[in-house]
């Protein structure tokens, strides 16, 4: 009897070992394909991540932003020439020209006709021409769009290497379009090669949005303003289509403008500076400057060809104003001598953020 009992406990055991190992085998496998099943739905999420969010180097990322800003700028076609952007501004010392973002090369130095009206304006262009100038800047409140135009027509040169500015001024916003087309008859010079806002005013991006409809249709090759600086840009910039091929703003010596003009250039666009020989009523006083006399004696040459060539070294394109033949010829010889570094830092040290005028 005691042995039976002793049987039946051992078969019990039995069943009962039998049954937990089965149970841990059970569990080990669950274990097995769940931890296999983690690993897939890993991988997967991880998977979906890098898809949802690809690693892209900042060289990649530049390409792409270049890409789409070309691509915008090629859909900018105007007559004559691609609207594209160049983020490159640097001049070319051989061909004398700038590139613009409008994809026409500007001449980098020219004639100013501020205050030049009648005959002696048409004489003065004349020289210019005459001289190798191939840059004239006019504007409507000059008054001599016409003696402009005369002197361009009858100077024998050929249409297309002549590059002829003219300005928009605020009290013409109103009607901009009526504007543009005044101001293309009074030149009568087929088209007008670049044309500025004269400075901020009310109805300015209005304005702007005219001239923008007049590249369109071939009546004007590149839109700039003049009197624009950090603040104003950034105001106006976001509002309009097409970016400035060229900011104007006075600089010289004691006016130098030494944050405005790398923040332009870092917008794709060329710096043009009136008043480079400090203006009427300073313009002796800056020749005169002891610093730039003596840069001046040591290569040979002016006072006013050393400040025109410093502005040239700074990326600034140069329009000076004159009458006087002599003083035209002059300042077309800037380019057969080269400011070192230390006499530009010299002349930089000069800055007074002295303003000649309002604007």
């Amino acid at each position: 009897m005691k042995r039976l009992y002793n049987l039946i406990l051992a078969c019990l055991l039995m069943v009962s070992l039998s049954a937990c190992g089965k149970q841990a085998g059970t569990d080990s496998s669950t274990d097995q394909v769940m931890e296999q099943q983690g690993q897939t739905e890993s991988a997967g999420t991880t998977e979906q991540t890098e898809q949802e969010q690809p690693a892209v180097s900042e060289a990649e990322q530049t390409e792409v932003q270049t890409e789409n800003i070309l691509t915008d700028r090629e859909e900018q076609k105007i007559e004559g020439g691609d609207n594209t952007v160049t983020g490159d501004i640097s001049f070319n010392f051989e061909t004398k020209t700038v590139l613009l973002n409008s994809g026409y090369e500007m001449p980098i130095y020219g004639l100013g006709t501020y205050s030049l009206t009648g005959d002696t304006c048409v004489e003065s262009v004349t020289a210019a021409l005459n001289s190798g100038v191939r840059l004239i800047d006019t504007a409507y409140m000059y008054h001599n769009e016409e003696s402009v135009g005369e002197a361009v027509r009858n100077s024998g040169i050929p249409r297309e290497e002549i590059f002829v500015i003219t300005k928009l001024y605020p009290n013409q916003f109103s009607d901009a379009e009526a504007a543009i087309e005044e101001a293309l008859a009074r030149l009568d010079i087929e088209y007008i090669d670049m044309m500025l806002l004269h400075h901020p005013g009310a109805g300015d991006v209005e304005a702007y949005l005219a001239m923008e409809k007049a590249v369109a249709d071939g009546k004007i090759r590149s839109l700039g303003l003049s009197n624009w600086y950090v603040e104003e840009l950034e105001e106006f910039l976001p509002q309009i289509n097409v970016t400035p091929a060229l900011v104007q703003n006075e600089i010289h010596p004691y006016y130098q403008e030494n944050d405005v003009i790398p923040y332009i250039h870092s917008l794709g666009i060329v710096v043009q500076g009136w008043y480079p020989l400090g203006g009427r009523g300073y313009t002796a006083e800056l020749l005169g400057n002891e610093v730039i006399s003596e840069i001046a004696a040591a290569h040979g040459k002016s006072s006013a060809q050393v400040i025109l060539r410093w502005n040239l070294q700074k990326g600034v394109v140069v329009i000076p104003g004159s009458s006087n033949p002599d003083h035209i010829q002059e300042n077309t010889e800037l380019f057969d001598f080269e400011l070192t570094e230390e006499e530009m830092e010299r002349i930089n040290a000069l800055d007074r953020g002295e303003k000649h005028d309002w604007y």
